[in-house]
């Protein structure tokens, strides 16, 4: 398994009229703890669109457990639980600093080239994911 965790600090701003983390707004965390995933295992993804490949989000799902509001201090978790082929199943959890549960989500990204067509992923990837998994 591939893990991160990336701390989010709540902004104003991501707040609705009730004071509560607006659904769409964790979105932009969970690409957040993408790009960190990625750089960590040494494969950032400017790289990976340097070499002409993207990695567009296909599916994503959210369940929500519990609001989190302005100010809190939050921690997206993200997982590969599994060895990519030509898509990558990411699935994440953003926790409280108090410990509550705030949501489970999961994205599948394919591989594209600029010509939004499936194409595999890069080498440098493949190979840390086959590093990662202990397959290589």
């Amino acid at each position: 398994m591939i893990r991160t965790v990336t701390e989010i600090r709540v902004r104003y701003a991501e707040t609705d009229m009730m004071g509560i983390v607006y659904h769409s707004r964790y979105l932009p965390w969970f690409e957040c703890a993408r790009i960190q995933l990625l750089d960590e295992l040494g494969c950032p993804y400017r790289e990976m669109e340097d070499l002409g490949v993207r990695l567009p989000v296909v599916e994503v799902n959210c369940r929500y457990r519990q609001p989190a509001t302005f100010d809190d201090k939050v921690s997206v978790t993200a997982e590969i639980r599994e060895m990519p082929r030509a898509r990558v199943h990411i699935h994440y959890s953003a926790t409280r600093n108090d410990g509550q549960l705030l949501c489970e989500a999961w994205t599948l990204h394919g591989f594209m080239d600029k010509e939004n067509r499936p194409c595999r992923p890069p080498e440098k990837l493949r190979k840390a994911f086959l590093s990662a998994f202990e397959l290589g």
